[in-house]
Order: C-alpha cells, then structure tokens, then sequence
C-alpha cells in the first residue's frame, strides 16, 4: 500500500487499518482490533473490551462500556515507504498518540 507519513487514512481504508495488525503504544499498552467491530486493550496485565467503528464523517471511533466514547482524526505511520503504523488524535481533547504495527 503506497500511503505517505502523517497523510488521513481514508474512511474506507479505516477498518483494513487497524485491523492489519496488533498495535503497541509507546507506553507497552497493546491493542488489537477485530473485523466484528470488537477491540482488546491490555495495559498493565489488565485487558478491557470495547467496540469501534467509522463514524458518517469519516473518523475512527471507539466505545468502552459503561459510556466512555471517543472519535479520532486517523493518520498513517510510514517508515521507509512501508506503514507501520497509526497516530491518532482526540478530536475532543487534541491528545495524540501512536501505535506501531506488532
């Protein structure tokens, strides 16, 4: 897939995305992502499950129980032509983070 660093993941390229692969955040916090709309996060030894999905104007979204929901502008991580793997940004509070392909 020939995408460009930093450059919008587009809302049909948003499931195959974050699907490709587990992600591993610069904390040791992992997160996987599942085609059902499912997700694991595991911090700490501690795993929790919510949802996501691509919301009608093209963010990514997640949603974890009992009523935590967040939606984020999505952006590619390239390194030497290749993806490896995704930034994200709150479109709420501005917080950015990134997550490498594992």
């Amino acid at each position: 897939m020939a995408v460009q660093d930093d450059a919008p993941v587009p809302a049909g390229e948003i499931p195959a995305a974050v699907t490709a692969h587990p992600l591993l955040y610069g904390d040791g916090a992992t997160q996987t992502f599942s085609g059902d709309g499912t997700t694991r996060y595991v911090e700490g030894g501690r795993e929790t499950e919510g949802t996501w999905s691509v919301d009608d104007t093209s963010h990514f979204c997640s949603f974890w129980p009992p009523s935590y929901r967040a939606a984020y502008d999505l952006r590619w991580m390239v390194e030497g032509g290749e993806p490896v793997g995704l930034r994200f940004s709150d479109l709420r509070s501005g917080s950015r983070f990134e997550g490498r392909y594992q």
